[in-house]
């Protein structure tokens, strides 16, 4: 009897053993995502399925602010926060509970890898994702790449660099441990005034679809891979075409607007390889919050378009339901709102845990609907890899961001965004020999902002600002800097004046004028995200330091630097030569000096219409008719720069602009051919971007007097002629008619191929529809 009771224990000891070492189902691999899903869901308590919705700021983020903020400067503030009565011991408590999705503005590995042990001890181990703002690269963290920004990238009309970029992108981040890149914003901008045109694709659907769908396949792929991110589209939607040009005012637009202009990108990014991540917009459509906006979340995104990932609000947009919007009386009835019209995760705060876990417990939001947002959760993280590879390593971390293939490639893109507005008389490309001694000035002659907005302090010696470039590429020339500070606003009448009297020593003046975006200096900027204008001209002294230094009779040459579209009126007028740099990266001041010394011939084309002031903020290309029926009195009505404008160093002729057919059948599958001749008649290769346009010549509803549907990017030797081929598919004929459904009426259509999107500079032939 002894000896039957030993065996029976041995038997329970060795089961209890198995059992212990047997792993749960959602832990192993070579089950399915769904499976794994629906095994560790089921293991969730309320308190972890909520916790899983939820987000907050990295730790030393947090440190840093609640030494430095106020309560008060908190409420106002959206990049920067702390939590008033938390401490750092009670987040990291939550972290071990498993009680946190999430953290954003977390920029070392090493806080990413503690955080991720930190979680590591919780009941079900489930992975944190790691957020950031890498839209141009991962600026806001040391060492790695900064690439131009969007509206740079846009300019270049380059739809392989942006899936290279995104790529690229996506292995540092991977490598610094971080797995959600805030990053495409597909927003259309409409408003210069608008702080954050910089890291929009530009004005046009057709351009921002190609450019924010490429970005997000760079960083997603099939999101089955610990090389991958999770991209993020956002801000669904309207925030780019606020009624004052402020970014998160309301936005007032009628239905026919959105479905042609401002939803098209967001639809394209969502069916072509990115159905994993929406972040809404700050603002209220029409009279109703985005981030309570069920039409938007539910009917649109999930119903019409078959979205399956998760919906992230943005920064306390969902607070802002109560003291912007006010919508709700209080957080906790405004995240209710939010739920119920189908958010997902919240961005970012300690409240909403115990207000949503009472939420349910109260029965105003069913358990059932929690699980919905956390399947989606779940089935990303599952699906990037994060349980089997929670961590980096320093090793990794190094080599990757060192990869000089990546910062090639930021060098070539800066040289391919690098607009060449104006060159009276040619005087660029620089002689250097005639040009022996020359004025470098401006506020962005000598400092890091040349990497625009989304960029943190770098190392030195990794960034080149003008001056730098300047003397690397040109080191016989003798370059006089007579530096103007970093502060536009606060510009020093003493310093513009000692440039003035340095000029009349030199042969050439630089000018590097334009706006100030770096983020460390929050409070000092005039251009980027919450960083909006009532005008579009020159801060400060600026327009002063060109103006005076174009008068000493010495050739100038003015560098714009900025995010947004600026009324540089007095430099069209009056200065020989104006290259429009937007925001070039950590290399643009090398790509700007090998510009305006020859050694690569500019290419790009304006992405976003320059006007003259900021009454001209409704000149983008693609205007209805009627828009200039009765022009201003007492101006020009034209842009200062349209879409698509840029010069080269050598000229393209385009001719024989010819079409498949006169007419095709209306039957939504018959596609028509559009050929052009474009010859380089310089003396210099070159490239040419051949834009396409369509104009449906009468319709039913009131058409735009073109639209871009097709460009192509064509490398050309100095006399070398080709003929390029665009078919033109029913789809790029198609709108919606007085029913909002999409249709091709039959009619005549024109097809305008040319440099730009002036009238003056396209071919024209017409085809018909049956």
């Amino acid at each position: 009897m002894k000896r039957i009771l030993t065996l029976a224990l041995a038997a329970t000891t060795l089961h209890a053993m198995s059992a212990k070492k047997e792993q749960p189902l959602y832990k192993n691999p070579k089950a399915s995502v769904a499976q794994r899903v629906d095994d560790l869901l089921a293991r969730m308590t309320l308190e972890e399925k909520v916790g899983q919705m939820n987000q907050l700021v990295g730790i030393e983020h947090f440190k840093e602010n609640s030494a430095a903020m106020t309560a008060e400067e908190l409420a106002t503030n959206t990049a920067s926060a702390f939590y008033p009565g938390v401490t750092v011991q009670d987040m990291e408590d939550w972290t071990r509970r498993g009680l946190v999705s999430s953290f954003l503005h977390v920029l070392t590995l090493e806080e990413a890898n503690h955080l991720q042990r930190l979680n590591m001890q919780s009941r079900l181990q489930i992975p944190l994702l790691i957020g950031i703002d890498a839209i141009h690269g991962n600026a806001k963290c040391k060492g790695n790449t900064v690439y131009p920004t969007n509206i740079g990238l846009a300019s270049s009309f380059d739809v392989d660099m942006a899936y290279k970029i995104a790529r690229q992108t996506a292995e540092e981040m991977r490598a610094m441990n971080m797995h959600w890149n805030f990053n495409p914003n597909v927003e259309v901008a409409r408003d210069g005034r608008w702080g954050r045109c910089g890291e929009t694709f530009g004005e046009d659907p057709y351009l921002v679809t190609l450019m924010g769908v490429a970005t997000n396949k760079g960083y997603q792929r099939n999101l089955d891979n610990a090389q991958d991110v999770l991209g993020c589209v956002k801000h669904f939607v309207g925030g780019s075409y606020a009624i004052n040009g402020t970014n998160g005012a309301p936005c007032d637009v009628s239905e026919r607007t959105l479905r042609e202009v401002f939803f098209p990108p967001f639809k394209a990014a969502i069916q072509q390889g990115g159905d994993w991540n929406v972040m809404m917009s700050h603002n209220e459509l029409n009279g109703i919050p985005c981030h309570t906006n069920s039409w938007l979340m539910n009917d649109v995104l999930r119903k019409q378009w078959g979205f399956k990932g998760f919906v992230v609000s943005d920064w306390m947009d969902i607070e802002h339901c109560v003291d912007q919007h006010r919508t709700a009386a209080n957080n906790k009835e405004a995240f209710y709102q939010s739920i119920m019209a189908g958010m997902d995760m919240h961005m970012h705060g300690p409240e909403w845990q115990k207000a949503v876990v009472e939420l349910v417990r109260e029965g105003r939001i069913p358990e059932s609907r929690i699980d919905e947002s956390v399947r989606r959760i779940l089935t990303v993280k599952f699906r990037m890899g994060l349980f089997e590879h929670p961590y980096s390593d320093v090793k990794t971390r190094d080599r990757v961001i060192n990869d000089p293939e990546h910062k090639c490639t930021a060098l070539e893109a800066s040289r391919n965004s690098i607009v060449l507005l104006k060159n009276a008389n040619s005087l660029l490309p620089l002689d250097a020999q005639k040009y022996k001694k020359v004025l470098v000035t401006g506020i962005n002659a000598n400092d890091q902002n040349i990497m625009g907005d989304w960029s943190e302090p770098q190392p030195e010696e990794q960034v080149w600002t003008v001056l730098r470039g300047l003397r690397s590429v040109s080191p016989t020339t003798e370059f006089c800097f007579v530096d103007q500070g970093w502060d536009p606003r606060n510009m020093s009448q003493a310093q513009v004046d000692a440039a003035v009297q340095a000029a009349k020593d030199c042969d050439l003046n630089i000018v590097c004028c334009g706006e100030y975006m770096m983020r460390f200096r929050w409070n000092e900027r005039t251009s980027g995200e919450d960083t909006d204008r009532d005008n579009l001209d020159l801060v400060g002294l600026q327009e002063q330091l060109i103006s005076r230094l174009n008068e000493t009779g010495k050739p100038t040459v003015v560098i714009i630097i900025s995010g947004r579209p600026l009324s540089v009126r007095y430099a069209a007028e009056h200065v020989p030569a104006i290259v429009n740099a937007w925001e070039p990266g950590q290399y643009g001041g090398q790509a700007i000096a090998e510009i305006l010394y020859g050694k690569v011939n500019p290419s790009a084309k304006l992405a976003m219409t320059m006007p003259r002031h900021a009454g001209q903020i409704s000149t983008w290309y693609n205007h209805k008719r009627s828009a200039f029926f009765h022009p201003a009195v007492c101006t020009d009505n034209t842009p200062l720069y349209p879409f698509g404008h840029g010069l080269s160093y050598t000229t393209f002729r385009y001719t024989d602009l010819q079409l498949s057919q006169a007419s095709i059948p209306n039957d939504g599958k018959t596609p028509i051919t559009a050929r052009v001749t474009i010859e380089n008649t310089g003396q210099r290769d070159g490239v040419e971007i051949c834009q396409l346009y369509i104009n449906d010549v009468v319709a039913s509803v009131a058409r735009p007097v073109k639209e871009l549907k097709d460009f192509r990017r064509v490398a050309l030797k100095a006399g070398e002629k080709k003929t390029i081929e665009f078919t033109i598919t029913p789809d790029k004929l198609a709108f919606y008619d007085l029913n909002m459904k999409s249709v091709v009426e039959p009619g005549a259509f024109e097809v305008l191929v040319g440099g730009s999107s002036r009238d003056e500079d396209l071919q024209k032939a017409t085809f018909n529809v049956q």
